[in-house]
């Protein structure tokens, strides 16, 4: 496919673009029967407990209660959150008022913004989960088996939330606002909830959402809960530079498959990370503040459109746009976020249009060998940015997987980057097992046994109309690491504990952006971790599951198998995760000081000492499910392997990772796969069969 490269082409196409604004449609909740008057009180539990069956689930739910409840923002009496709320045992939401105050109790967002809640109710850390051919089955790390848990619809017009057209919010201080008025009415229903401890978890664009939920809570005089921990999985708390930019270099480390395992190619990327100056240094503790990172845009004339798109198309806006899975209006999955951005209006540069291909080494077939596709890069400006990305390293590291890198390269599309999983890199499956329940949810015995509104439709994702934008609908608020000094330093006054957790195979939040947000904040009078992450920490099987390390009051947790949608991809480690390091006091790599000597509970392994820990070495083919493993030669992986311990001190070599999770991917996936070696006779197969 040619990129559309002509100035003149994108001068058409950028009002079209621009001008899309979101739309604002309104919504009310529903009156259903047995509805109390008068304000929120014990009263509403009757009326929300969800007492008929529910439609294609043919196992018992626990206990819950289901609805709409008001924002309580002046003006706006349609403005409501809706919650579905599940009880770990009977009657423990119920309790009176001074029952159980020391009983935790959570919450779960996803992010979006605009994506619904529900999905992960269904797909993630729910008790229902949604297969691939839309039956449901119960889950068995369903996160209500530790406490009593709450999945909740926001900002008001997501999911089955409600709001006037002129009601939804105008930024995050707004949807802060919002959401504590919200919990002010909860606990008018449930009383208990107001001073037990409450733990505030979520993933994706919720690190935007749960700063600023906590920004507000501290500066309320009667909060109207008691909010003791809150958590953050792969979440956008920094800058774009940051979160997805910054860490592209890591990635290729992780994932050395994305460039054929090509000491060249990665050397290329190494430079531009330098000359963009995302090479920061970390130090345990870190010595003084990064600087601000600036993104430089592409210089090339033939991508002027780009300059002035980059930050609304790029990959992070994307996750904002979509955090998890698809709705009514795109293909379903992860990858859906491509559809939603209509990439190929960019001019992006494809395996076709590269100066006229003499960029390109090209698949051909020679004396019965086949060549691997490679960008020569001896026609590049070497030892300056370069000129068609700039420092969009993130985009430019997807898009030479897709014109150059097996598999990818097979059926991927680098206008619009379908073919590439930026939550998940080592599936590379086409399509997608589907992610959405809008079957399920809109089912009419649903919709009535949950309370839901009829004025609306449940939708996984929309693209939110951020009122504060009133051209793009774009978020105006500042990125939460802006503030996130003030923030931590209100943590420590309040006791709040702070959990940021990151999915070792994503790359559009990768863990490194993370790592960098934590040594970049001031915690408990020291900025940063003393001491680099470096103890491991085990799942239920006895399985190595990642990097833990705590200080402070701070945790962070890297999860080794999974990506960004950490409960999607594997429930068992969400739910060991949840149950230890959120709602538990597991102290493993907590560092503690007595008589100036140095603790770190479970010791320290220095091969985890690292900024790469390596993913899979199989890459996972299929359609909706994995039926077969694509791995290079052992030979090009020894050859790698030799290369980077010399070339970086960052890296592990590593053996044997690829082989859990690669059984805990077709387990996912209910499918049996064989394993598939890219050599020379291979690819000609894979050419065949993915033609």
């Amino acid at each position: 496919m040619l990129a559309l490269t002509s100035t003149a082409v994108l001068a058409a196409i950028l009002p079209f673009v621009a001008a899309q604004v979101p739309p604002t449609p309104s919504s009310w909740p529903h009156d259903y029967p047995g509805k109390p008057s008068g304000d929120y009180s014990p009263a509403w539990q009757s009326y929300f407990e969800v007492k008929e069956p529910l439609p294609n689930v043919d196992f018992p739910l626990p206990h819950s209660f289901a609805g709409n409840i008001g924002v309580n923002r002046p003006g706006h009496p349609n403005n409501t959150l809706f919650f579905w709320a599940l009880e770990k045992e009977n009657g423990s939401l119920t309790v009176g008022a001074d029952e159980r105050s020391d009983v935790p109790w959570g919450i779960w967002l996803n992010g979006g913004p605009g994506s619904s809640s529900m999905l992960g109710f269904i797909y993630e850390n729910g008790p229902v989960r949604i297969g691939a051919d839309g039956s449901a089955s119960p889950n068995n790390y369903s996160w209500d088996r530790v406490a009593d848990y709450i999945w909740i619809d926001q900002p008001v017009g997501t999911g089955w939330s409600t709001t006037d057209s002129d009601g939804y919010v105008h930024d995050e201080d707004e949807m802060g606002r919002d959401f504590m008025g919200f919990l002010g009415n909860l606990v008018k229903v449930f009383p208990s909830l107001k001073t037990r401890p409450l733990y505030l978890t979520g993933e994706s664009y919720s690190g935007t959402y749960i700063p600023y939920i906590m920004k507000t809570y501290f500066g309320l005089d009667d909060p109207p809960v008691n909010i003791v921990k809150f958590a953050i999985g792969d979440g956008t708390v920094g800058s774009e530079a940051t979160c997805e930019l910054l860490p592209t270099v890591t990635t290729l480390q992780t994932y050395p498959q994305l460039i054929g395992y090509d000491p060249e190619v990665f050397e290329w990327f190494r430079e531009q990370e330098h000359l963009c100056g995302f090479d920061l240094n970390l130090t345990y503790p870190q010595d003084g503040h990064f600087t601000d990172l600036q993104i430089v845009p592409p210089t090339d004339p033939n991508r002027a459109g780009f300059v002035g798109l980059a930050k609304r198309q790029t990959a992070f806006t994307s996750l904002m746009r979509l955090a998890i899975g698809g709705s009514a209006h795109v293909p379903t999955g992860t990858h859906s976020v491509r559809a939603i951005e209509e990439r190929a209006k960019l001019g992006r540069r494809s395996a076709n249009a590269i100066a006229g291909s003499a960029d390109v080494a090209g698949l051909y077939q020679s004396g019965g060998r086949v060549a691997v596709a490679k960008r020569d890069l001896s026609l590049r400006a070497n030892g300056t940015i370069d000129p068609w990305y700039g420092c969009f390293l993130f985009d430019e590291m997807i898009e030479y997987a897709l014109n150059y890198s097996y598999p990818w390269n097979i059926k991927g599309n680098s206008a619009t980057w379908e073919g590439f999983d930026v939550y998940q890199i080592p599936d590379a499956l086409d399509p997608e097992s589907p992610i959405d329940g809008s079957a399920f949810f809109n089912d009419p015995q649903m919709r009535a046994g949950l309370h839901a509104p009829t004025s609306k439709d449940w939708t996984s994702s929309i693209i939110y109309p951020f009122l504060g934008d009133p051209v793009n609908g774009e978020d105006p608020s500042v990125e939460p690491m802006a503030f996130l000094d003030d923030l931590a330093a209100n943590a420590s006054a309040h006791n709040v504990s702070v959990v940021l957790y990151s999915g070792n195979d994503d790359s559009l939040i990768s863990h490194r952006g993370t790592e960098v947000i934590i040594q970049n904040t001031t915690f408990g009078g020291i900025q940063g971790f003393t001491r680099k992450p470096s103890t491991p920490w085990y799942d239920d099987a006895g399985d190595l599951a990642g990097v833990v390390h705590q200080e402070r009051n701070w945790t962070y947790i890297l999860i080794e198998g999974v990506g960004h949608l950490v409960g999607y991809n594997s429930p068992p480690r969400a739910f060991t995760l949840l149950r230890e390091f959120i709602l538990g006091n597991n102290a493993t790599g907590l560092v503690t000081e007595v008589d100036g000597k140095v603790d770190v509970a479970g010791g320290e392994d220095a091969s985890l000492a690292v900024d790469a820990i390596p993913g899979t070495s199989g890459i996972y083919i299929g359609s909706v499910t994995t039926q077969s493993t694509v791995e290079y030669p052992s030979a090009t992986i020894a050859a790698w392997e030799s290369y980077i311990a010399t070339a970086t001190a960052t890296l592990i070599a590593s053996s044997d990772k690829g082989v859990d999770a690669a059984a805990n991917v077709a387990a996912r996936h209910h499918a049996m796969g064989t394993t598939m070696v890219f050599a020379a006779a291979s690819l000609v197969v894979c050419l065949l069969v993915f033609a």
